[in-house]
């Protein structure tokens, strides 16, 4: 699937939003990946119900979410403000990590091992975890199948960063490796893909809970932009 800025015009237009989950509790620092047990925090839910009420006149069919609980859990307020069921798709977890579980603190973090740096070896596939072009190709499928369950209309998907963010730069032609500080791809945002036909003809980007994101400040995260 390529990016397009032309579509055939005489197709109807179907949009796909993607949405990254909200803000997670998660204390200890954990890189949580695809563990189960980790839920939206207060400020997660937050947002969500934040998502749910910019969504609300959307012509959205249909919902599909990751099966991971802060997905499900982000997806929820807008199901039942939609009237609509969630569906789980596999196909939109969060890309698998050999660091799963593990810390990444200054000095005493899983990075300190020397034993764990044979998978920091080739960050272009990444040697680390699931190769980016897998990850692109589970994820576009994902969202070609939500949007041909949504002619006409839109859906939304509920995904993580990476996943979103990789899929973004495989369906616009970008390199799948990259800087992870650089994804554009916040707490609760939405990343939609629009369609004339089977033809994606755009890709947008909106914050609309941006100000619930937490910035760094010092040492300190606070919610604000």
């Amino acid at each position: 699937m390529t990016f397009s800025e032309t579509g055939t015009t005489s197709d109807e237009l179907t949009v796909v939003h993607v949405l990254r989950h909200g803000e997670v509790h998660n204390p200890q620092g954990v890189l949580y990946g695809r563990l189960p047990g980790y839920h939206l925090s207060d400020l997660g839910r937050e947002m969500a119900e934040r998502i749910a009420e910019h969504l609300a006149d959307a012509d959205i069919t249909h919902l599909v979410s990751s099966p991971l609980e802060r997905a499900q859990e982000t997806a929820a307020p807008a199901a039942k403000l939609l009237g609509l069921p969630v569906t789980i798709d596999d196909r939109l977890i969060e890309a698998g990590n050999f660091f799963e579980g593990k810390t990444f603190g200054v000095g005493d973090g899983a990075l300190y091992k020397p034993s764990v740096w044979v998978h920091l070896r080739n960050p272009l596939r990444p040697s680390w975890g699931e190769p980016y072009k897998e990850i692109a190709t589970r994820m576009l499928a994902a969202v070609a199948s939500a949007r041909d369950a949504a002619r006409g209309h839109e859906a939304l998907c509920v995904s993580h960063q990476l996943p979103i963010w990789t899929a973004r730069s495989a369906a616009t032609d970008r390199r799948l490796w990259h800087d992870p500080r650089k994804r554009q791809c916040a707490l609760a945002s939405l990343t939609s893909f629009a369609y004339r036909g089977d033809e994606l003809v755009s890709v947008s980007y909106e914050q609309p809970a941006q100000d619930l994101v937490p910035v760094r400040v010092g040492k300190k995260f606070v919610a604000g932009a």
